[in-house]
């Protein structure tokens, strides 16, 4: 019977140490996971392709037939190619070479034109930690960082004959079930939106007729989005 106990407590030590080695690998595999995802939405190669205005993507550019812009808000991380999918999910979980990725790409709303020649335009992107992607939009909601960038650029289409100025002018954030914000709208209804709405805005900046808003999850798990609102201008 002795004999039966110590075996017991034989077994009952490996499973314990089995256990425990499968724990760390879990822990193990989730660290290298998030390092893996953080490095690869950090990946900046893509800035070699970047177009000049006026002049098309490299032709050795591995962007997919999706490409559709590069915008630019400056001096801030903000520097992406956009892509649009012909639905929203598309690009959630591909990057702009067409390979997986769980950071995506930055994307065109697909009920917008390609061209930017709607009233009003939605980018989107994850909210990625660090300011990586469009991670870097928490700034905006402070008002003097959005006046201190309020600049950027819009190069549109794969030949960049088409680039546009951005005023950056305000920043709120909303539920995701507020249709008036997250639908491409009226020029008139998203205005008023964002006068009655917007936590951050800039009155100083010149007015347009187009509109580009910037959107992102406020936290992993939400129905919440950040937004930033810029005017497009004709270069």
């Amino acid at each position: 019977m002795k004999r039966f106990w110590i075996w017991m407590n034989i077994i009952y030590e490996k499973l314990m140490l089995v256990v425990f080695l499968v724990a760390l690998l879990i822990v193990i595999y989730g660290l290298y996971d998030a390092w893996y995802v953080f490095n690869k939405a950090d990946d900046d190669s893509y800035l070699k392709y970047k177009p000049v205005a006026g002049n098309a993507v490299p032709e050795n550019a591995p962007f997919t037939e999706y490409y559709v812009a590069w915008v630019t808000v400056d001096d801030t991380t903000i520097d992406f190619p956009v892509m649009q999918g012909d639905n929203n999910m598309k690009y959630l979980n591909v990057n702009p070479y067409g390979e997986y990725s769980l950071s995506g790409s930055i994307f065109l709303d697909s009920r917008n034109t390609a061209d930017f020649s709607d009233d009003y335009s939605i980018l989107y992107g994850h909210h990625m930690e660090y300011g990586v992607m469009f991670g870097a939009l928490d700034d905006f909601l402070d008002k003097d960082y959005l006046k201190e960038h309020s600049t950027g650029t819009l190069i549109v289409g794969r030949d960049g004959s088409k680039s546009y100025k951005l005023g950056i002018f305000a920043s709120m954030k909303v539920n995701v079930y507020e249709k008036k914000a997250l639908d491409p709208v009226s020029l008139e209804e998203i205005s008023r939106l964002i006068e009655d709405e917007a936590e951050v805005y800039n009155t100083s900046i010149n007015k347009s007729d187009h509109i580009l808003t910037l959107s992102t999850c406020t936290e992993p798990v939400s129905t919440n989005r950040l937004l930033v609102f810029c005017y497009i201008y004709e270069d």
